[in-house]
């Protein structure tokens, strides 16, 4: 039974998951002629470096790169502790209020924003097109994942460890960073995969909230360097930019699937 089903399984992510990603690795590896015919079949001729030294040196891949660490990686620590905060007092609170704050924060994991008002408030505030303005807005839209996913498991934990620290004298925050984010451990990672991969591949909003070349993330370098060859679009400069933008996420992965797995089987013992 095991063999058929991940006989099956394969035989699904063969033509949506292995096909698709071997068209754009091989074709990154072609010549312009090559690469036009999008082909599955090895290249005639390797293109491997002209490929990628072009668009490291014109497709501004190590700026966006550095654009997007700055703003992904404290966007992702700020909603994992604001997310984690919030889960604590949604899951200790049994008033209306916080009942109906948390379904509200809940939905917009499903409501996506407007985009209009939140330029019109950043420019309320002075910080339209800045990258600050950007990973605040990337803050609260992203807030309810974690909202929703950690909640669950500070209503499952008992109260006790929390009042018996806190008749030793520990304060709400020594509570939080000693007793509660320990125990959130394993969900936190699981959001924090979410969050890079959900941050590091924003489009929309960097598109309207990111003004200036200097500030653009990978994305909107992967879109600009693309449009900039759409008269005569060269597809293997095109895969070797997605590849490149693509490859932190995948070092990311490779990372966090074991300290995910871990986390959660460490989870339900100590549950």
């Amino acid at each position: 039974m095991r063999v058929v089903k991940y006989t099956l399984l394969s035989l699904f992510a063969i033509p949506w998951v292995v096909v698709p990603f071997w068209l754009v690795v091989v074709n990154s590896f072609k010549p312009a002629g090559e690469a036009a015919e999008l082909g599955l079949g090895l290249p005639r001729r390797w293109a491997i470096v002209e490929n990628y030294t072009t668009v490291v040196d014109t497709g501004d891949y190590l700026g966006g790169l550095a654009n997007s660490l700055m703003i992904a990686v404290p966007v992702v620590l700020a909603v994992l502790l604001l997310g984690a905060a919030a889960a604590w007092a949604y899951g200790r609170g049994d008033s209306r209020w916080l009942r109906a704050t948390y379904f509200v924060l809940s939905l917009s994991i499903l409501i996506p924003p407007s985009i209009i008002p939140t330029v019109h408030v950043l420019r309320g505030l002075g910080l339209d097109g800045t990258p600050f303005g950007y990973a605040l807005v990337l803050i609260g839209t992203r807030l309810g994942i974690v909202v929703f996913l950690a909640t669950g498991f500070v209503r499952a934990f008992p109260p006790d460890l929390e009042d018996a620290a806190a008749i030793d004298g520990a304060s709400r925050p020594q509570i939080f960073a000693r007793i509660l984010l320990p125990l959130l451990r394993p969900v936190l990672f699981v959001g924090s995969v979410i969050l890079v991969i959900n941050v590091w591949n924003d489009f929309f909003f960097g598109l309207f909230l990111l003004k200036g070349q200097g500030n653009a993330t990978l994305p909107l370098t992967l879109f600009q360097f693309a449009s900039g060859t759409l008269q005569t679009l060269q597809w293997n400069l095109v895969f070797a930019h997605v590849l490149l933008t693509t490859l932190p996420l995948v070092a990311v992965y490779v990372f966090a699937q074991k300290h995910v797995l871990a986390g959660l089987t460490e989870g339900a013992l100590k549950g």
